[in-house]
């Protein structure tokens, strides 16, 4: 993970990338017991090609983490590590998807639709979403097989495995808290803000951080400016994320801009719109949001109701605040020059993004 070719103040995040798509290839290659069985093979197939997208935002935190408080560059180890994150985030994303019924994922269908429709399943979708549960289980157990074979010494052993079992209750709690939540509308602002620190700015940004950190060594000031840069930067990504769901494009962000309405996921967007509507804009938020059946005729109406509301606008102000915060909190922290330029570029990533 050489960064000769980067300016000095700031991380080769493409080289990190890499590194991390490397383990995580060489660690399916070598499933070669089960990839040359007819019977397994299209389903190890389907989740290689899932697993060779995405933006590895957690491994590149943890990689960041590591090098924010002296960690050395190249380790193996860390690579490792971090590839472990992103295989349980594969499995994070493939329930998820069940549990949303989404069809599409990163532009191409969800896996448990790919699975459902090698299998000639297209009726009941059943085969597609019991296949996909267990090969999300089994990308759980394969995020245990990297982390536990990284070489790891005794003490980041103590360090990390803590901190790993807190990120893994945590997104599931988080996950209950969305779910329980879907289709149940509500102005409940600090409730939807609950769901997002737990389900993604915990999972997302501050653990990975210190899962990188805790392994150099980190003590407890650096640990602490993590969270304080991570929580509401963290809490931007999944404001960004709810405001994409409903306006992105979907060529940017692979995914349709009718699921999350369609689901009835009631996001900081939509409890804010109900906090400041008036009773016929409210009634038509419920009417309209959670209906499966909703067109994109039915979603500009709920779109002219968020801005008539000012609601957009509110999470936009929601989003700059939390920026700006994460900036702040980097100032003073105890972290290596080329981290810090580093966090801030990904902090402008993640909320500037349009996918």
């Amino acid at each position: 993970m050489s960064t000769q070719t980067m300016p000095p103040d700031v991380l080769d995040t493409g080289l990190m990338r890499k590194a991390v798509d490397t383990v995580l290839e060489d660690f399916l290659a070598g499933k070669t017991e089960f990839a040359k069985r007819p019977s397994t093979a299209q389903l190890l197939g389907a989740f290689a090609e899932f697993m060779s997208g995405g933006k590895r935002i957690r491994p590149l935190l943890a990689l960041t983490g590591w090098r924010a408080v002296g960690g050395e560059r190249g380790s193996e180890s860390i690579v490792r590590v971090a590839a472990s994150l992103e295989m349980f985030h594969g499995f994070a994303l493939i329930h998820d998807d069940i549990m949303d019924d989404s069809d599409t994922r990163r532009g191409r269908p969800a896996i448990h639709r790919t699975l459902a429709g090698a299998h000639g399943d297209d009726h009941s979708g059943q085969f597609g979403r019991s296949a996909a549960i267990l090969l999300g289980d089994l990308a759980f157990t394969w995020a245990d097989e990297l982390l536990h074979t990284a070489g790891l010494t005794p003490v980041q052993y103590a360090a990390l495995l803590p901190l790993i079992t807190e990120m893994r209750t945590e997104v599931m709690l988080g996950q209950y808290l969305d779910l329980r939540a879907t289709g149940d509308l509500s102005d409940d602002v600090e409730a939807t803000l609950t769901v997002n620190r737990y389900k993604t700015a915990k999972y997302t940004v501050e653990r990975p951080l210190h899962i990188g950190a805790a392994m150099a060594g980190a003590g407890p000031e650096a640990m602490a400016a993590c969270t304080a840069y991570a929580i509401p930067l963290g809490e931007a990504f999944q404001l960004r994320d709810d405001l994409l769901g409903v306006y992105g494009d979907v060529m940017d962000t692979g995914k349709s801009r009718l699921d999350d309405l369609r689901a009835g996921k009631n996001t900081t967007l939509v409890a804010l719109a109900l906090r400041a509507s008036d009773a016929a804009q409210a009634a038509r938020l419920r009417a309209l949001i959670g209906d499966p059946s909703l067109e994109e005729a039915g979603a500009e109406e709920v779109r002219a109701v968020f801005a008539a509301t000012g609601a957009r606008e509110a999470v936009e102000r929601l989003i700059d605040d939390r920026y700006q915060q994460a900036l702040r909190a980097l100032d003073t922290a105890p972290f290596a020059p080329e981290a810090t330029a580093t966090l801030k570029n990904l902090a402008r990533t993640a909320t500037r993004r349009n996918s």
